[in-house]
């Protein structure tokens, strides 16, 4: 009898603690059935994540996620397809839009061949993602500050980054602004907000985050952040640090992915699994718009909802712009070898972001085809013009290779300096100082 009573009295103190332990870790559904076989008896309470308690196993595979869809405005005879998602831009607006986007396309095909006769040492041109660069310019404010990463030309050309500001660049010489250290194309301009680019993938997108937790921290701040980069880049490990970052700490920042269907010559089927990268958004908790990357009215809505989003609520959104990169990565990769050129064809021509926008303007009436023609020449000729007078400017003093690193020059780079200049001066006829400012 004592045994049975020990038993009973244990039998009852489990009974027990297990409707304390579901009273813990359930509380009534609110949210409406959960879409399993089994009823729901309750939501999780765990510290690590809530949802609905089910009485079998839920196996979720990724074919069951519905795909994050893609926003588009106008199709590819540049027809609004949807009136209500028209952005009602002026004449004066859409034709900046166009202009930006031929300077783009036209000094991206005279840099491309600049290289290639070894003018200068390396590009990389803007082919197909010209829309994304300017409808997402046009929507944001220019105080917001862009982190690039390298194929971003266009949000510069759209803020008033000049020819020879570009060329200058490329060129290395004493009037660029970033006094030649960098390789070419990795432009950067402070007035204009754009952080000056770096070669490694994804490291300006935790840098975005904490700009961005910076502004969050101001009083009344009206400023957000807007970091470009590729899908290949969404694979580095600085990048899922940045969207976990920016999630936790509920960052004003923009995470714009241009997925242009290549990691330099890898395909994004091979790169990566799952629904690209918009699709990662809500593991992080965060909210996301895809869209398409060709169509300028659609990264232009798209991007003006984002900073909407992101400001009024300090939270950070993921947006993925789907466009295909019609060039090679870079003047130093032949994309001939894994893609063949007939995957081009539709790409560079219907759906073409200039080509869009062109026919949209013509059923508007304002394309002027001589107007345009004219437009091109024009550029060209500054273009060519501009590359002649940059390559006869001197390079900045060799010496400002030490400089602009502190605000006072600590004793030991003044050494190096010292040790430099000697060196120099003993070897001088081994080194092409005429090319160096003085």
């Amino acid at each position: 009898m004592s045994l049975l009573r020990s038993a009973s009295v244990l039998a009852g103190r489990l009974a027990s603690r297990n409707q304390l332990a579901l009273k813990c870790l359930t509380t009534r559904a609110i949210h409406g059935e959960a879409q399993s076989s089994e009823p729901a008896t309750g939501l999780a309470k765990f510290p690590g994540a809530q949802a609905a308690f089910v009485g079998k196993p839920t196996l979720v595979l990724p074919e069951h996620v519905e795909s994050v869809p893609i926003y588009r405005v106008m199709n590819a005879d540049g027809v609004i397809e949807d009136a209500s998602q028209d952005p009602g831009l002026s004449r004066e607006v859409v034709h900046k839009m166009f202009r930006d986007m031929v300077l783009l396309n036209t000094m991206d095909k005279i840099l491309y061949e600049s290289q290639r006769q070894g003018r200068i040492s390396f590009y990389m041109t803007n082919f197909g993602e010209e829309a994304s660069h300017i409808g997402s310019a046009a929507a944001l404010s220019p105080e917001d500050w862009v982190y690039g990463q390298y194929r971003e030309a266009g949000v510069l050309v759209w803020r008033g980054f000049t020819i020879s500001d570009f060329i200058n660049q490329c060129y290395g010489n004493r009037e660029d602004e970033g006094k030649g250290r960098q390789m070419p194309v990795h432009y950067g301009s402070k007035k204009l907000n754009f952080v000056t680019i770096s070669s490694p993938l994804g490291t300006q997108i935790p840098q975005a985050v904490g700009a961005a937790y910076a502004f969050k921290r101001q009083p009344d701040n009206q400023r957000v952040v807007i970091t470009y980069f590729g899908e290949g880049a969404a694979s580095e490990g600085d990048a899922h640090a940045a969207f976990n970052f920016a999630a936790t700490l509920d960052c004003p920042v923009m995470l714009f992915c241009r997925n242009n269907g290549f990691a330099i010559s890898t395909p994004s089927k091979e790169q990566y699994r799952g629904d690209g990268i918009a699709g990662r958004a809500a593991g992080y908790g965060i909210a996301t718009l895809r869209f398409d990357g060709t169509d300028i009215f659609a990264v232009y809505n798209a991007t003006k909802m984002a900073r909407e989003y992101v400001l009024k609520n300090n939270k950070p959104i993921v947006m993925e712009a789907m466009q295909y990169r019609i060039s090679h990565h870079s003047t130093s990769d032949d994309s001939t070898a894994y893609r063949p050129a007939e995957d081009l064809e539709i790409w560079n021509t219907t759906e073409h972001p200039i080509s869009k926008l062109k026919n949209f303007m013509k059923q508007r009436g304002w394309f002027d085809e001589a107007a345009e023609g004219a437009h091109v020449k024009a550029i060209r000729k500054q273009v060519l013009a501009q590359i002649n007078q940059s390559e006869k400017i001197p390079k900045a003093d060799w010496r400002e290779t030490f400089q602009d690193v502190y605000h006072e020059m600590p004793q030991h780079l003044r050494d190096q300096m010292k040790q430099m200049e000697e060196h120099i001066e003993k070897h001088k006829e081994h080194y092409p100082l005429k090319d160096f400012k003085n």
